[in-house]
């Protein structure tokens, strides 16, 4: 029996979604906190967006030579040091004493983060066969917008609980455990139930080198048409709720906590529901730029929505602009199947990779731009909400950028329903 039809591979596949939902939910949970830290550790806004940037950074930057590294020497053991390495950094966070030693912990937890999807990814497509792994990774992406999900109001709720640190304390032992059940589930026990796996020798076969493929690509506009597309989806919502969201939603409507946890809860729900949704419309429409354009252009809107009502919308068209943000960020699926459809598959690894740099650089970008702005006004006046609406031009700026960029999509239309089904 290989792995691939061995029931062990539900154990796999079980224990490293668990991992990655997790993982998931360290990215963001620190928001939930951000005035604590504000007032524990005497810093400004702009230590707190650069301390959530720092994170989005190591992650952005680890993500092509991460690929090199699991292509060469494999995906387990990248898995399980990241989950090991995410764990600790959790750990050390829940100790910090001084933000130096908080922004140590953060570099840890964002190398720790940078192996995950790329090693989730190769390790499903060896344990299950291609058209299982097709619908594994649909649940596989998934599993990281529940990650922020429980980072919402479950992990407030936590926090309410047992105190910030205790909290953070309590996660990091988990991922330090996910760890260790990992080495067992990919490394010990598979040698236990395949004793005669062949061992895989290197790829004889003559690449390209990485650099040529590199240049050519920096010199294509789709591929950076592609780069601006997830730009301005992906760190408008990404950047904005794991930083400011509870932040804004407590100052500027005075919710509790919990309250404005729920907000970053719908826009959750709208990434659950925006992946499978405009996946199928545009399989049905057989075009993937026509709803991908009409997704960026509403999020655009959104976004003004916000400077339109100077900051302060009312609750309700809140609710919906939140999940209509978070709608998007789920529909930025959308630009992998351009990549599938645009570039040859020696390719598409480094294209994605590029393409998902440009989401997390903007990721990296907003909140500490956005922090800044809210020290310039916090200095000023006491008058935090004009802060948070100068604020908003900066997503706004972001998703006219991704409206520019996919709307310089080229795009082989006959194709678009073969990528998507």
């Amino acid at each position: 029996m290989d792995k691939q039809n061995s029931k062990f591979r539900w154990v796999v596949f079980a224990s490293v979604l668990f991992t990655y939902l997790l993982m998931a939910s360290q990215r963001t949970a620190p928001g939930l906190i951000t005035d604590q830290l504000m007032t524990d550790f005497s810093v400004t806004a702009s230590t707190i967006g650069l301390l959530t940037s720092i994170q989005f950074l190591v992650y952005t930057s680890l993500q092509i030579p991460m690929g090199i590294l699991a292509d060469r020497y494999g995906p387990n053991f990248f898995l399980i040091i990241g989950a090991a390495l995410v764990g600790v950094g959790t750990i050390i966070y829940s100790f910090g004493t001084h933000e130096l030693v908080l922004f140590f912990a953060r570099i840890l937890t964002g190398t720790g983060d940078a192996t995950i999807w790329v090693n989730m990814v190769l390790i499903l497509s060896q344990w299950f066969r291609a058209k299982e792994f097709v619908r594994f990774i649909g649940l596989a992406g998934m599993t990281g917008s529940l990650g922020f999900l429980l980072a919402t109001v479950p992990f407030s709720l936590w926090i309410e609980l047992l105190g910030w640190r205790g909290a953070f304390f309590s996660a990091g032992l988990l991922l330090c455990g996910c760890g260790l059940l990992l080495y067992f589930v990919l490394i010990k026990k598979p040698k236990q139930l395949f004793p005669n796996e062949p061992v895989v020798l290197e790829n004889e076969i003559k690449r390209e080198k990485i650099m040529v493929i590199l240049r050519r690509i920096f010199s294509t506009r789709q591929a950076w048409a592609l780069f601006f597309c997830h730009f301005g989806l992906v760190g408008g919502y990404l950047g904005f709720i794991s930083s400011w969201a509870v932040p804004y939603g407590m100052n500027v409507y005075e919710m509790t906590r919990s309250g404005a946890s729920q907000l970053i809860m719908i826009g959750l729900i709208g990434a659950l529901i925006g992946a499978p949704l405009t996946s199928w419309i545009a399989s049905r429409l057989e075009t993937i730029k026509r709803p991908y354009v009409v997704v960026h252009f509403i999020i655009f809107m959104s976004w003004s929505s916000f400077l339109i009502f100077q900051g302060h919308p009312p609750v309700p068209l809140l609710i919906i602009l939140f999940f209509i943000i978070g709608f998007g960020f789920g529909a930025s699926a959308l630009t992998f199947a351009v990549v599938r459809q645009s570039f040859p598959m020696k390719e598409s690894g480094l294209v994605s990779g590029f393409a998902n740099t440009g989401g997390f650089l903007s990721a990296v970008l907003l909140p500490s731009i956005f922090g800044r702005i809210l020290d310039h006004f916090n200095s000023a006046s006491s008058h935090l909400s004009a802060g948070y609406n100068y604020g908003f031009i900066i997503p706004v700026i972001f998703s006219m950028i991704g409206l520019i960029g996919v709307m310089s999509i080229s795009e082989k239309q006959k194709n678009a329903e073969k990528i998507l089904m």
